[in-house]
């Protein structure tokens, strides 16, 4: 059987020569970094493009949520969900806090409310929360527990580039919101990340914060470091916002597909999409349990094909992790294990042909069929 070569996503570049347009100029003017020309420029068009009030740009989305944590200047115990990419919770524990899991909701993914209320003690200071693969998390429940117990909001948006709802930007909802722009990304600066906030005092703060606390050529106001953006990100990062409805469109037909496709199996489960303006930029399925998940995975490894186990194991599962379990015992977090388990994300970017969609299909067809 002919062997293909098929990625979970595909880098997103624009044309060389377009990027070569910026390169000349900054090469010309040798300003490659220090909040340049383009890194403002982007800001500036980000913001307008997200609907968004305040959009700071850093080097990496990890960096992004580390400064969310550190503005605040919080203490204690953060909660926060299991299901998602180790940076969410490594940022937490690199600020000197504590993550404190709560569990998922088994259709939506993300982090459930009423689980997110059972965690809260005296300790507790924020809620981190995560659109994962981009489906936005119950924001008015949410803000309602953080309100009644004075909690900050935080959210990792590093899936949800663009999405909205009810015609606004998610990136609006909670004190901060975070994107990561890393290749993987819909919109992608090779590396990269923003932090989106609504107060100018908070903006003032963050930027202080990414650029070493430097306030002027004789003062530093206090203890920041370096995140801050480079002028290549930043073109390239242009570049790509010019393109990025276009490819979101083709994501949104292949994705559309795939669940027209998958549908009609009854082995097949969904994550349940939020009534919002999604990115398409992951299409997760579910299977009936691990066996069964891990055999379509193998069998498209065979052929060339690379899905990614999305996220399997939980966060639970990792010792550096399992070292806090003492004072935090992870044993409810029997959702988020049992999604882990089940989940595989399948290949989609803007280029990926109906050919191969249709070969993906067939393959787990083929697989719980037999």
């Amino acid at each position: 059987m002919k062997k293909i070569s098929i990625n979970v996503t595909k880098t997103e570049l624009p044309s060389l020569a377009e990027y070569y347009r910026y390169l000349k100029k900054i090469w010309r003017s040798s300003w490659i970094t220090n909040n340049g020309q383009y890194v403002q420029q982007l800001e500036s068009r980000l913001a307008e493009y997200l609907g968004v009030k305040y959009l700071l740009l850093v080097a990496n989305g990890t960096l992004a949520l580390q400064l969310a944590l550190k503005v605040f200047k919080l203490e204690g115990e953060i909660i926060t969900t299991p299901f998602t990419f180790p940076a969410t919770t490594n940022a937490i524990i690199w600020e000197g806090l504590t993550p404190v899991f709560a569990d998922i909701n088994p259709e939506t993914f993300n982090i459930n409310p009423e689980e997110i209320e059972k965690k809260i003690t005296p300790r507790t200071s924020a809620i981190l929360a995560v659109h994962v693969y981009g489906n936005p998390c119950h924001h008015d429940k949410i803000k309602k527990i953080a309100a009644r117990h004075r909690l900050k909001i935080i959210y990792d948006a590093a899936h949800a580039f663009g999405v909205t709802y009810h015609g606004t930007s998610i990136l609006n909802w909670g004190d901060i919101s975070t994107l990561s722009f890393h290749a993987t990304k819909i919109f992608s600066t090779a590396e990269g990340g923003a932090l989106i906030v609504k107060s100018k005092k908070l903006y003032e703060r963050l930027k202080l914060l990414r650029n070493f606390g430097i306030k002027n050529e004789e003062k530093v106001k206090l203890a920041g470091i370096n995140a801050k953006m480079n002028e290549l990100q930043a073109a390239l990062g242009l570049c790509n916002l010019d393109l990025v409805d276009g490819r979101i469109e083709k994501n949104k037909k292949i994705f559309k597909l795939y669940r027209q496709s998958l549908g009609v199996n009854r082995q097949i489960m969904f994550q349940k999409l939020i009534s919002a303006k999604h990115n398409y930029c992951y299409m997760p399925v579910l299977f009936p349990n691990r066996r069964i998940r891990d055999s379509v995975y193998n069998r498209f490894l065979s052929r060339g094909i690379k899905p990614r186990k999305y996220f399997y194991p939980d966060l639970t599962a990792f010792d550096y992790i399992k070292k806090l379990s003492n004072k935090n015992p992870f044993s409810s977090m029997t959702i988020s294990r049992n999604i882990a388990g089940r989940v595989l994300c399948l290949p989609i970017y803007s280029s990926l042909k109906y050919g191969d969609i249709k070969t993906i299909v067939g393959i787990i067809n083929k697989e719980l069929d037999g």
